[in-house]
């Protein structure tokens, strides 16, 4: 199917006026088409030369005019290179690979989303691009070595869109103008359906209550007059989405909606006219009316889930108080900071960037990140985050990420991911509801056709009742609804869905397997005794150890660092961490091991006595021989006990793999009630043991934090990442524990079993509404006023029964 617009007196590509002089054709699907300008024929081509000429197949409105980049467009785009400027929406992964939040204005339909994607995806050096057709938010990642942003944004803007970076107070303003127009289009339906609805009793009370022919032929007209604006105003989105459907060959639930509408208003139209029979003027309010209200209910709900992540951007503030080289407090702009400028903190202030305290003692409310209601105590050495409120006392922060390199941003691009992701039940109910739109429409057919030859006066009032009353819409709304408002829910209490099927997968668990340390365990043990060896000194022996582990992501080494302050620490070179064992490295020119003994198995490690129950050894050594032991001792969390008890409760099987030594694991199983255990295991012995559970029919939710437990939480079937734990972790984590209480693991659970059982309760009454619907309009029992009720009603009891997850 081609575009609408034809070969002739208007521009192919934008759909302007061609001038008689002008000279510009583009070769488009089979056939020479006009162009306007240099611009529109320059984009044409470049359309046609990339592949993506289905753009034209597919899209439903004409883009904005393409003018051609000037010099001056070219140098504003270029401001984006800067690194300052883009401290804000940027995010540096790794190397030169960079990722940017961008919002692209100009987008229509979906056939815009397309051509935008696929067009960004094969300049080189863009690794991916995607786009929230209903955010308008796109996240394009580059290699900053071989194309700038600046290029990638003329290229946006060569196609005839606008992209600039992200922005929540921008993007909230966009979302309250599209609620506002959402609400008067609510309104006038609702006016509309009010006025006619006062008509429509004349009608029924009809010539026996004394309703006389030319009255009744002028409140047909006042009710056409009445019904226009709703018709075409607030009616429209249904149009234009029927449209898209229609245009992307697939049937959606606005197809039958725009069928109903269109249908019923030119026939009462014609019956107006003619001056005799019935019109559905009523009907035809009621049902924009009723529909648009639980679709307006429905994006609340929806929408409450994506603003989570934008709250967040929303608790930076915009202005920070940084010390000078005097120590002098000067108020600056957020893009003026830099990593390690130290900031005041003053009571009641807002953290501007991830940091660690300098100086000072205070209390720190980190509620809207973690969920945690209580503040939480901050000292010299401890780390803040952006956007966390200081509570009590001055705080001094030296600042170690900002802008795209904090964790709330991190925290909202796993939010972006996981509202990116449909869940399977919601694929299902797409599909579901697609196919039963098909059939519906050819239902409809067969139905009109049959009582046009038994009762012709009755054809037109029963197919209008049949398209009404049998569309799914409670069908295609039974799982987002649910999965929007569950989602919500839980990002309020700091659990972070950062995939789609997190919940479904929740429901079915059989078995929660813990990492120990960091997750069962608070994951800041504390060394009670170091046992040197041949002559080394302790002191040294630990300055040795707090070097090598300045390297390293495992939670154990902050006991180290913590007590050897970073002035006495040694520089570090040619490190090899070993998920697992541990990490080697050179200091002052001699490598060194620090691990278990799985690290360094050419030397003989001695006999280690006398250790406290739960406590682990950490091993330092040479190429030629051990140097010293470190015990260390962990605390376990104080809710472990009782969330192990819920879950078997449940009946749910607990297990326990780690790495660490087997008494410290028993000692900790024992205490926290857990008998299957297995201790010194390689991130590939605990991926094995996980593989063996699963292959006993096991549906397996995984719980840890350190770099080693990265393997296993991505091959779980569900897998919890403490919100302390590697960002390598967390970016295998399903869902993330902002706020590090496991007994959100039991809530979690439960919530997904909820979400599962209100998704099929609304598949059940969609479904049995939908079966006993149909043949009661089919057979006349049902008049179009009736099913417009029905249909709404259905809808609506959808949308409340999801709204009890919140």
């Amino acid at each position: 199917m081609n575009s609408p617009q034809a070969l002739g007196a208007s521009c192919y590509h934008c759909g302007l006026p061609v001038p008689a002089s002008s000279e510009f054709h583009a070769a488009i699907l089979g056939q020479r088409r006009r162009m306007c300008c240099h611009g529109c024929q320059a984009v044409a081509e470049s359309i046609v030369e990339n592949g993506l000429e289905d753009y034209y197949r597919h899209r439903t409105e004409l883009p904005q005019t393409a003018e051609e980049l000037v010099p001056d467009e070219l140098r504003q785009l270029e401001l984006y290179d800067h690194p300052e400027v883009q401290k804000s929406f940027v995010h540096d992964e790794s190397g030169n690979l960079l990722e940017a939040s961008l919002i692209l204005e100009g987008i229509t339909c979906a056939a815009c989303i397309w051509l935008n994607e696929r067009h960004l995806q094969q300049l080189d050096g863009v690794a991916s691009a995607s786009i929230n057709y209903s955010s308008h938010r796109a996240r394009v990642r580059w290699d900053d070595g071989k194309i700038r942003l600046s290029q990638i944004l003329a290229e946006i803007r060569k196609l005839g869109y606008h992209a600039h970076p992200f922005s929540a107070q921008q993007q909230e303003a966009v979302r309250e103008q599209q609620r506002r127009q959402d609400f008067r289009r609510l309104a006038i339906a609702g006016l509309s359906a009010a006025q006619v609805m006062m008509v429509a009793v004349a009608f029924y009370a009809g010539p026996e209550q004394g309703l006389e022919p030319a009255t009744e032929q002028l409140l047909r007209w006042f009710s056409l007059v009445i019904t226009v604006p709703a018709m075409i105003y607030s009616a429209w989105p249904f149009y234009q989405a029927a449209w898209r459907s229609i245009v992307n060959r697939r049937v959606g639930m606005d197809v039958p909606i725009s069928l109903g509408l269109i249908t019923g208003f030119i026939g009462s139209v014609w019956v107006t006219f003619q001056g005799q029979g019935i019109v559905y003027y009523d009907t035809l309010t009621m049902l924009i009316f009723f529909l648009l209200a639980t679709r307006y209910l429905e994006r609340h709900a929806r929408e409450k889930s994506v603003e989570a992540a934008e709250n967040l951007h929303r608790l930076i503030p915009p202005m920070a108080t940084r010390l000078d080289d005097n120590q002098q407090p000067q108020m600056v702009p957020l893009h003026e900071l830099q990593v390690g400028d130290t900031l005041l903190v003053k009571p009641g202030e807002a953290i501007a960037g991830d940091g660690v305290v300098t100086e000072g003692e205070s209390q720190v409310d980190e509620a809207l990140l973690t969920g945690e209601s209580r503040p939480v105590a901050k000292l010299p050495g401890t780390y803040v985050y952006a956007g966390s409120v200081n509570y009590e006392s001055p705080l001094q922060v030296r600042v170690t990420g900002l802008g795209e390199q904090t964790v709330i941003a991190g925290i909202a691009r796993l939010l972006d991911r996981a509202q990116a992701e449909k869940p399977r039940l919601a694929r299902v109910a797409d599909h579901v509801a697609m196919y039963f739109t098909t059939i519906l429409l050819a239902a409809v057919v067969v139905i009109g056709l049959a009582w046009w030859w038994i009762a012709p006066e009755r054809c037109f009032e029963i197919v209008l009742a049949v398209l009404v009353v049998s569309c799914p819409c409670a069908l295609s709304l039974a799982a987002p609804a649910a999965f929007a408002a569950a989602g919500s829910h839980l990002v309020g209490r700091g659990v972070l869905l950062t995939r789609g099927h997190a919940l479904e997968s929740l429901a079915r668990v059989t078995r929660v397997v813990f990492d120990k340390t960091g997750t069962l365990t608070i994951g800041r043990p504390h060394i009670i005794a170091t046992v040197p060896y041949h002559g080394y000194e302790a002191e040294t022996a630990l300055r040795i150890a707090a070097s090598l582990e300045q390297a390293s992501e495992h939670p154990l080494a902050r006991s180290f660092t913590d007590v050897v302050p970073a002035g006495e620490r040694s520089g570090v070179v040619g490190v090899n961490n070993q998920p697992g064992k541990g990490i080697s490295g050179e200091v002052n020119g001699e490598r060194y091991f620090i691990g278990n003994m799985a690290l360094n198995p050419q030397v003989a490690y001695p006999e280690l006595s006398g250790l406290e129950p739960g406590a682990s050894v950490v091993w330092l050594s040479n190429s030629r021989q051990v140097m010293a032991a470190f015990v260390l001792a962990d605390t376990m969390r104080p809710e472990v006990t009782a969330l192990v008890s819920n879950l078997k409760r449940r009946n749910i099987a607990v297990s326990i793999l780690s790495g660490d030594t087997a008494s410290s694991v028993q000692h900790f199983a024992s205490v926290a009630g857990i008998k299957d255990w297995r201790a010194g295991l390689t991130p590939e012995g605990k991926l094995a043991a996980l593989r063996e559970m699963q292959q006993r029919g096991e549906v397996v939710a995984m719980v840890g934090d350190g770099i080693n437990d990265a393997p296993v939480l991505a091959g779980a079937q569900v897998s919890f990442a403490m919100g302390n734990g590697t960002q390598m972790a967390r970016a295998s984590g399903d869902i993330v524990l902002l706020g590090e209480n496991l007994q959100e693991i039991d809530h979690a659970i439960t919530t997904g079993r909820f979400t599962v059982s209100i998704v099929r309760q609304n598949f059940t009454w969609a479904l049995i509404y939908n079966a006993v619907a149909l043949p009661f309009a089919a057979t006349g029992l049902i008049a179009p006023w009736m099913a417009a009720i029905g249909m709404s009603v259905s809808s609506l009891i959808v949308i409340l029964n999801a709204l009890r997850l919140r």
